[in-house]
């Protein structure tokens, strides 16, 4: 397999929700008019506490500053990992515990943080523009690493640890999060571009205007019975979202595209307080034993908590799993 560093430099912030009246401008031009504006890689993600917003640099002229928008300190790069040289498509993607012990766990234990975005097409790692030396280093040996410039894909020297480059301190023994299990069941669709403007006012109602909590979440005060979580991703042309399963029902059938079997998805929500971005190990810790038990999940980060989404049908095992991780951790 080949992994493949991104031209894009991405910048992650939250917008608060009783904020979000002064970017709906700006939104609705990244999310329906890429072709106003130079953003390639663009994601929102509404939770119960705010909206998460990660998108490259260009994208990120279009938001003004304001004091309900908070921008993590560092500039992100995005990997993704490419099997037999081929980019991500239209088909479904394998889920973050394909790449779990390949990427995730190797970069955890050389005390590299990262963010995950996956999509229907494919899953994309973020680690911050400082560690890339770290990365290219841990995951050398595993891959052949290419970055992309100019649209052209450049092979990476392999930099070993005697070529002037010190190795990594071990990682400490991560912080073991609570998770939690809403009721919803979700599903992971993909648009078509060119069907995109039919489904517009749909989207636009959805984000801007669909009942929310009468006033800020606290992070992690909502009652998870159910939870308010919405994913839009729109990165190099292709569209990926991520609703409840009621929400849906509110969308023509036949424009949202899905995978033959029609599989529904439940969340796994990590972290009682919110996580911040310096931990490492977040991600290993819930896609390790997910892989080690051949459970596929998506996995979201958000500017507060992270998310894994896991077939509906085997949420019990997750849990049941999940909760010996964290007895054991204790």
């Amino acid at each position: 397999m080949d992994l493949h560093i991104l031209e894009h430099r991405v910048r992650v912030l939250s917008v608060a929700r009783r904020g979000l009246w002064l970017y709906t401008h700006p939104l609705v031009k990244l999310l329906f008019l890429p072709q106003r504006c130079s953003c390639k890689f663009f994601s929102l993600t509404e939770t119960p506490e705010d909206y998460t917003i990660m998108l490259d640099e260009e994208g990120f002229k279009e938001l003004p500053p304001s004091e309900f928008m908070q921008v993590a300190d560092s500039t992100w790069l995005v990997l993704s990992v490419v099997s037999n040289g081929r980019a991500p498509s239209g088909c479904q993607a394998t889920g973050v515990t394909k790449i779990a012990k390949s990427v995730i766990a190797p970069l955890a234990e050389h005390n590299v943080s990262v963010l995950m975005l996956s999509t229907y097409q494919t899953d994309f790692i973020l680690v911050r523009e400082k560690d890339l030396p770290v990365v290219i280093h841990t995951l050398a040996g595993e891959f052949d690493i290419y970055q992309e410039e100019n649209g052209e894909s450049v092979p990476v020297e392999r930099r070993d640890g005697t070529n002037g480059f010190l190795k990594a301190k071990p990682a400490a023994s991560p912080t073991v999060h609570p998770v939690q299990s809403p009721r919803n069941r979700f599903c992971v669709l993909a648009v078509a571009p060119d069907t995109l403007p039919a489904i517009a006012t749909m989207l636009i109602d959805v984000l801007f205007y669909s009942p929310s909590p009468p006033k800020e979440a606290v992070p992690g005060s909502q009652d998870l019975d159910t939870i308010t979580f919405f994913a839009f991703s729109l990165i190099e042309g292709y569209i990926s979202i991520v609703m409840d399963a009621e929400t849906q029902k509110r969308f023509p059938s036949d424009l949202l595209l899905t995978s033959s079997t029609r599989e529904l998805w439940r969340m796994v929500r990590i972290g009682g307080q919110p996580l911040g971005f310096d931990e490492c190990g977040i991600v290993a810790q819930i896609a390790a034993p997910l892989a080690d038990a051949d459970i596929s999940a998506y996995y979201i980060s958000t500017f507060n908590f992270d998310h894994a989404l896991v077939p509906e049908e085997g949420i019990s095992e997750v849990i049941e799993l999940l909760q010996k991780r964290q007895e054991g951790g204790r």
